[in-house]
């Protein structure tokens, strides 16, 4: 059972129709107060109606559209005027306008009756798109007029005015239990839209949602652990990949036919043989060539690498002095030196230092 509740308009109140099986039941006031679903009709006085062609791609799309026609046609600035679109099926789409504030204080108004509707019609669009001419009918004493693009308030002699000789035709009781049923069944335009929308409550727990969420989130979890393995797999394939380049490029510095075990400690040792212990011949004799040659009037009178590493040196020197600026190069550049005995002879000055590793 629905109940249709007129708003007041003018000198108009409430006025209530209810549907039941085929039956109407009409009456003045606001309808008491049951579980029953409430559909709003707004007055035509209130509503100005227009027909035009919309995008039907989206309903934000055809709103668009249809604020623009609107505020091309309204002197009202359009930030203060509610536009609603709806959808006849076919060819231009109806589209109303009503003023905000005029929405505002119906919604305010049905609120403190306890009433939530759950749709808002203009009261034209309760008749049927006539095929041609005017469709003319009284429901809840609010007189009515309807043609396929026009719909407004049948007011004496305006309404006259507009029809004049184009056909007209007035709708019986039975006609107008018929558009009822009809406008009920699938509403033309509702006016709860945008900010003005019905919102759902929930009841209760959508256990279905939540076991898709579930799912989706375990699937996000699992999808997120395959990339980590598959990341953490390719690394470790590229290690090995690395690691076994690197022992095959060792092999080829180690001596031929020497078994390998452990490739970074032979090639160590190997280095190690090679350049001598410390820090190897060719480092540690290059370091003291460079002290003598920064301190002129020495020379190397011999040279002796040790197998630990150290470098036992014989210098001349042109005077006593230059043994011991030699000395404090080779220590400069990071060497211990221990000096022995220096002699003069022949105007020269020799002895023996030993260089060794820091």
């Amino acid at each position: 059972m629905t109940t249709l509740l007129f708003l007041p308009s003018g000198d108009r109140g409430y006025r209530w129709l209810r549907l039941a099986d085929g039956a109407i039941r009409e009456s003045d006031g606001v309808p008491p107060a049951s579980d029953d679903p409430v559909i709003a009709i707004a007055p035509a006085e209130s509503v100005a109606l227009h027909w035009a062609e919309l995008p039907v791609r989206s309903p934000a799309q055809a709103v668009a559209a249809a604020r623009l026609l609107v505020a091309e046609a309204s002197a009202t600035p359009l930030t203060e005027l509610h536009v609603a679109v709806g959808d006849e099926g076919e060819g231009e789409r109806p589209i109303a306008v009503v003023a905000l504030a005029q929405m505002a204080q119906w919604l305010t108004d049905l609120t403190a009756h306890g009433i939530d509707p759950l749709a808002i019609l203009p009261a034209p669009l309760l008749l049927p798109r006539p095929e041609e001419g005017y469709v003319r009918a009284t429901i809840a004493g609010a007189a009515l007029v309807r043609s396929r693009t026009t719909g407004f308030a049948d007011e004496a002699p305006l309404a006259d005015l507009v029809i004049g000789d184009t056909p007209q035709h007035t709708l019986d009781r039975d006609g107008i239990d018929a558009a009822l049923a009809a406008a009920l069944a699938a509403p033309v335009l509702d006016l709860r839209q945008g900010a003005f929308a019905r919102r759902r409550r929930r009841i209760g727990i959508d256990w279905a949602l939540v076991r898709r969420l579930a799912v989706l989130g375990a699937a996000i979890l699992l999808v997120t652990l395959a990339i980590d393995l598959v990341r953490i797999a390719k690394y470790s394939f590229g290690a090995d990949a690395l690691e076994s380049r690197a022992e095959a490029l060792g092999r080829t510095g180690l001596a031929r036919g020497e078994t390998v075990t452990d490739v970074d400690r032979q090639l160590a040792e190997r280095l190690s043989a090679v350049r001598g212990p410390g820090l190897g011949f060719t480092t540690t004799v290059a370091a003291i060539y460079d002290a003598v040659r920064a301190t002129p009037g020495t020379e190397l009178t011999s040279l002796d690498f040790q197998s630990n590493g150290s470098v036992r040196i014989g210098v001349g020197a042109a005077r006593e002095s230059l043994p011991t600026d030699l000395k404090r190069t080779l220590e400069a550049a990071g060497f211990t030196v221990e000096a022995g005995t220096f002699q003069s002879a022949n105007g020269r000055v020799t002895g023996e230092m030993t260089v060794s590793r820091r």
